[in-house]
This record gives structure tokens, sequence and C-alpha cells, in this order.
């Protein structure tokens, strides 16, 4: 089609209401303006103004860690830009006072969202890329309604079922990853908080589980939990990866029946608590 040439668009009955349409060639797709002080926003604006919208973010946290879960959130977030929001960020880069505080928001101000826990046993058993990638196919899959785009921090994700864009540092570049990772990280320092009630002396509720010296400290002293990701070189390189350091209830309960089978917590039957070399401090 020539480029100025015009098409005519009939609206109503007998060709009433016939208005030319100008369609020139390289309009479709449509061009945007990437508009730079919309911010976090940018890019989702422009996906929206596109027709591409809702548009979801996706964001893990937990990766790097040599202990606890991979936490993968996915947040489809509304096109408005509420003021109670405007903090938001990559959420290494927040507080945790600041991220407490719009954790509740986004759960609320947010379209849909979803949290997927992978196990340390199940990172080990298919790879941590691997966990990454299908935790976010599960996020995308576990929201409530359905994003017309997914945004993606720094991995592309296969098998989305709408079209989808990895983003390199999405976290600080994309509001609705920036959401997804405030979700991730808040749930998963959570439940690092937890374990360090559950399994005291590792000083998970301090590091999270990342790989610190008072950690590393720990983990040579005391030896690997069923919490440690056994597929790990510094896990292994302590010489005690098949050892199993078992929670103070679980060790009573042995005591109690020196003969019984109890199994780990979020593990699969196959996998018991060593009951040869558990200990704890």
């Amino acid at each position: 089609m020539a480029r100025n040439q015009q098409r005519v668009v009939r609206n109503g009955k007998g060709g009433k209401g016939i208005r030319p349409v100008a369609v020139r060639s390289g309009d479709w797709p449509p061009r945007v303006v990437m508009r730079r002080a919309a911010g976090l926003r940018t890019l989702e604006a422009a996906l929206i103004r596109s027709g591409l919208g809702p548009v979801a973010g996706v964001d893990e946290a937990g990766r790097g860690c040599c202990a606890g879960p991979l936490v993968v959130a996915s947040c489809l977030l509304a096109p408005k830009a509420y003021d109670s929001l405007a903090e938001l960020d990559d959420s290494k880069k927040l507080t945790e006072a600041t991220r407490e505080r719009l954790f509740p928001i986004i759960k609320r101000r947010a379209l849909a969202w979803d949290v997927v826990v992978i196990p340390a046993w199940e990172i080990d058993a298919i790879g941590i890329h691997v966990a990454n990638i299908e935790g976010m196919r599960r996020a995308v899959a576990g929201l409530g309604a359905e994003p017309g785009y997914v945004l993606t921090d720094g991995f592309r994700v296969p098998g989305i079922p709408v079209p989808s864009l990895p983003v390199i540092g999405g976290d600080a570049s994309a509001a609705c990853i920036a959401a997804a990772s405030i979700l991730a990280k808040v749930t998963r320092d959570r439940m690092m908080v937890d374990l360090d009630k559950r399994l005291p002396g590792y000083g998970f509720a301090a590091h999270k589980g990342y790989n610190t010296p008072e950690h590393l400290a720990a983990l040579k002293e005391l030896g690997p939990t069923d919490e440690h990701r056994r597929s790990w070189r510094n896990v292994r390189m302590t010489g005690r990866a098949d050892e199993t350091v078992a929670e103070p209830e679980l060790l009573d309960a042995l005591a109690a029946d020196p003969e019984a089978e109890i199994a780990a917590p979020d593990m699969p039957e196959s996998r018991r608590v060593a009951t040869g070399t558990a200990h704890a401090r």
C-alpha cells in the first residue's frame, strides 16, 4: 500500500458514516513513543498504549543462596500509578522497613499476584537455572487474571502462553517487576527468620542463607541442614554433605522412639532425616 494511500471504513448500514483513515506503511505494529518521565512505568505504559496490557512482572529471590528456598513472584499491576506505590524500586535498594511497608500495599493494589516457593531439594534435583525458569512459569500460571504481556527479570522464559520480554535489571526498570521482587524478597526473608528459630546457630535471620563468612563458619562447624543446597560447591566442600542437622523437635521425637522414621519438612518421602548424624545447637 502506498505511503499516503487511504482506506475506507464503513460505519452503519448503506455506507453511511464513511470516513477516510490514513494508513501508512509501517503503521503496524504501531510506533510507540517511550516517555522517560513515566519512571518505572515507562515500559509498561508503552506496552499498554500498544494494546498489550495488562502487564505482569516476574522476579525471584534467593538464587545465589546456599541455603533456603528459591522464591519467585509474579505481579500484575493496575495501569493506574497509585501514590501509595511511589516508592517502588528494586527490592535490594530498599530498606527492610520500606519493603515491609510496601508488601501489603502491593498485594492490595495489584490486579493479581502469586508467589511460588521452590525448596532446596528441588533445586538440587533440577538445578538452579531450571528451577528459576520453572518457578517463573508457575508464578505466571498462578495469576488469577491473564496478562497481555509478561516482563521477566533478566531471563527469557519459554512456555509462557502470552508474549514476554526479558529485561536486564528489570527490578529497577519496570514497576511490575519491582513489585514482584518485593513480594519475593519479603516472603523469603520471613521464611528465613522462621527457619532461624527452627534451626538456631546458623544465623539465617541475619544473612538469609547467603554465603557470608558467618554462615560459612557455622556451616563448617555444624554441618549442612536439609535447607542447605547439597549441589552447592561450598556445601559439598564441608565434607559433611551427607550429614543432616535435624530440628530440635525432630530430635525430641527421635529420643522418644529411636526407630521412628521421620520425614524432614517439605521433603519428599524418599528424603529422610539422617538419624545417625543428626544434631542441633
